[in-house]
């Protein structure tokens, strides 16, 4: 298939579908519950913190995972607490950085998801929650979007347009941009070795079809986001190649 013909396939998904799946994502932000990274769980864990948890509802879902663990999250938005506490066993409000120290003993999950493209130093900021709080053999999960997507290098090629948006890749509160080579290496700098690796975006039927004509070979063109699963560095580990899953159905 020519870039033509997947630039065509492409941007009439993209007009067909970009209005609704905009508002719908903005209406969910703080509700929806990330589902998608089931397949980078851990099969245990007792301790578990949610950096931007929004209302809390993944938190709440990992609870019926793992009934016995106790789940912390870390809100910046206030307007949100009385929420976030019905879905958290503890619910602090405030900057992470300022709340290490008030958290506790560390965790052997921690899930910063949507946050790292927010804040102006990603590795400072993993770097200081990781080191403080992840114990030794623990998991931390990060997703960051792709800026490679072709909802945003077709329009710029083909129609020189770069244009910001209330939420999705372009939206216009994020400070950093990633492809895979930098959402990986964020975590290589911050001390963690990328255990396992989802890409999502994949669920679209039009999405679909692109991946199968070309044999994968736009595989990382439809990736909306990579979800990471990062432990600590240990001696001399290196990065492996990563084995990205796709993920075919958001919740």
């Amino acid at each position: 298939m020519s870039l033509e013909a997947a630039r065509a396939i492409q941007i009439d998904d993209m007009q067909g579908c970009a209005g609704a799946a905009q508002d719908s994502a903005a209406q969910n932000y703080y509700t929806r519950s990330r589902r998608e990274i089931r397949p980078l769980l851990p099969v245990r864990a007792s301790r578990i913190l949610e950096v931007g948890p929004g209302a809390g509802f993944t938190l709440a879902w990992l609870k019926s995972i793992y009934p016995a663990a106790t789940t912390f999250g870390v809100e910046l938005n206030q307007e949100l607490e009385a929420e976030l506490k019905e879905h958290a066993d503890v619910a602090m409000i405030g900057d992470i950085d300022a709340l290490i120290s008030r958290v506790g003993s560390k965790f052997d999950l921690i899930l910063l998801l949507d946050i790292l493209e927010h804040v102006p130093d990603p590795t400072r900021t993993l770097q200081a929650i990781t080191r403080s709080l992840l114990m030794d053999g623990g998991r931390v999960l990060v997703s960051v979007p792709n800026i490679a997507h072709l909802s945003v290098t077709l329009p710029l090629v083909f129609q020189r347009r770069f244009e910001y948006a209330d939420s999705g890749i372009l939206d216009r509160t994020h400070l950093k941009f990633f492809v895979e080579r930098t959402a990986v290496r964020l975590l290589n700098d911050s001390g963690l070795v990328v255990k396992d690796g989802l890409i999502t975006g994949m669920e679209g039927p039009r999405s679909k079809m692109l991946d199968r004509l070309t044999f994968g070979g736009l595989t990382h063109h439809l990736a909306k986001q990579y979800i990471m699963a990062g432990e600590l560095i240990t001696g001399s580990t290196a990065q492996p190649k990563i084995n990205w899953k796709k993920n075919r159905l958001i919740s």
